[in-house]
């Protein structure tokens, strides 16, 4: 890209970390946030008091709960686009997790509310708060592959594998198949620490010998020790999962797949919720465990 600014649009745990990244590799960023305290430790993140003040910018990021929250944010920039257009080659980028079949739509909407001249990039994040302080998160696009060459310098200032993965979609279905295994996986750690602890074993011993054998995993390494902790303050709320494995069900009714596992992941995180416990980080599924033990 030759005009290094960009828009960028919520600035929660994961937005805030991520803009500042941009910043601070010496773009120029305009961010614009509902809530005004989010700016206070961003210096060099320019403040638009509305999204369609963006309209002008060669690409928005949106890093929002859901599609449904960017599709209400986004409304009044395309509105303003529809009355004029932007410049061609503007890029709407869909950083959030969300429905891969939903985003093909907000896709084919952009690009007809902005005369043809603007595309949607989904390209959804891994790694958590961590990787979004560090600017080592890995991304998964869905674009053409065109439209990731001109992002990709964008993408590595927040970024450290970053990765097309196929047209508008691709991105988040690789998102969902990422949270397939995260979310299942720390179900599976929550319930062996259960065991192992109404058992009279160690978590900590328990998990230490896990990581040296076949059941080591990255997983493993970074929700464990708050399993074992039982750390539950948060790094990205436990209630996402659900939505999340929701998306894998979806996809998979569409491409004919079965899906046991995620299946039962949702069972499990609606349980969760169910609990009041979703404001929480991931690893209070534990806790959810628990509950249902001594029901």
């Amino acid at each position: 890209m030759t005009a290094k600014s960009v828009g960028f649009v919520g600035l929660g745990l994961m937005g805030s970390p991520m803009a500042a990244n941009i910043a601070q590799a010496g773009w120029t960023v305009t961010a614009w946030n509902r809530s005004e305290a989010a700016f206070r430790d961003l210096p060099g993140v320019g403040r638009a008091s509305a999204v369609a003040e963006l309209r002008d910018e060669p690409v928005i990021i949106f890093m929002l709960p859901d599609l449904p929250f960017i599709e209400e944010a986004a409304a009044p920039l395309l509105e303003s686009w529809r009355a004029q257009p932007p410049a061609p080659g503007t890029a709407v980028v869909v950083m959030s997790s969300v429905s891969p079949t939903a985003v093909q739509d907000f896709g084919r909407a952009v690009h007809m509310t902005s005369g043809g001249n603007a595309v949607v990039v989904d390209a959804p994040v891994s790694g958590g708060t961590t990787g979004a302080q560090a600017g080592t998160l890995a991304i998964m696009a869905g674009a053409t592959e065109d439209e990731f060459q001109r992002l990709l310098p964008l993408f590595e200032t927040m970024g450290t594998t970053v990765r097309r993965m196929g047209p508008l979609g691709s991105g988040s279905l690789t998102k969902a198949c990422n949270q397939l295994i995260v979310g299942t996986t720390t179900a599976a750690l929550a319930e062996a620490a259960e065991l192992a602890e109404r058992s009279g074993m160690d978590v900590g011993a328990l998990y230490e010998v896990l990581a040296g054998g076949l059941a080591g995993s990255r997983v493993l390494d970074i929700v464990g020790p708050r399993l074992a902790a039982k750390d539950y303050a948060p790094t990205g709320p436990a209630k996402f999962m659900h939505k999340d494995l929701g998306f894998v069900i979806q996809s998979a009714a569409a491409a004919g797949s079965a899906v046991p596992m995620a299946a039962a992941g949702v069972g499990l995180y609606a349980e969760l919720k169910r609990q009041g416990l979703g404001e929480q980080d991931l690893a209070v599924v534990r806790q959810a465990i628990s509950n249902l033990s001594d029901s």
